[in-house]
């Protein structure tokens, strides 16, 4: 199995190794070439605005989105999350297209505020119980088409949902030694 992480900023060494402790292979996705042959990918924590551009300059975009459409299941976490959304509220408006738009939710970035306002809360995701949740400037899910499973909610704000072959989580998993999430993606890989 060979489960890509997009390695232009952010919190992907984090989810390589989360992979690696699970004995799956992770591969650090920097350029077009390395989407190939992909099982699975992760889209990482960090800066959207800044993974968006790059995803564009490196030309990745397109396929990314091309591959997702086609089902390669994917994981987003917190930026990741705002990169899969169809709809971004305080999106950059000056970076043109940034968003894949592939999972029908609309997000609110910077929803719990600036770094200071990073939290951790302890719930359930899914069938996953008592997940310690790791919040850093995450946005939160406003709104989701009909078609979107909610996985969790903090505070009846939704942070977590599927759609057919996406995951999007608005906090960190690879930041706890709780292996359970990135277990499940690995299941639905094996499933698809």
């Amino acid at each position: 199995m060979k489960i890509g992480v997009l390695a232009l900023q952010g919190a992907f060494i984090e989810h390589i190794q989360c992979l690696e402790k699970l004995g799956v292979n992770g591969i650090e996705i920097r350029q077009s070439t390395d989407l190939d042959g992909l099982d699975g990918l992760i889209l990482p924590g960090g800066e959207s605005t800044v993974q968006g551009k790059l995803l564009h300059d490196l030309k990745m975009f397109d396929k990314i989105k091309q591959l997702i459409s086609e089902g390669l299941p994917v994981l987003g976490t917190c930026a990741g999350l705002i990169l899969l959304g169809a709809n971004v509220i305080n999106a950059d408006s000056q970076n043109q297209n940034p968003h894949l738009g592939t999972l029908p939710v609309t997000v609110q970035r910077n929803a719990y505020g600036r770094q200071l306002g990073s939290f951790v809360h302890t719930g359930d995701v899914g069938a996953i119980e008592t997940f310690p949740m790791e919040f850093i400037r995450a946005p939160y899910i406003k709104d989701v088409s009909n078609d979107v499973e909610i996985l969790s909610r903090v505070d009846s704000k939704i942070v977590g949902v599927r759609y057919k072959n996406q995951i999007g989580l608005a906090f960190h998993p690879e930041m706890t030694d709780d292996l359970r999430i990135h277990k499940a993606f690995i299941n639905l890989i094996k499933a698809s």
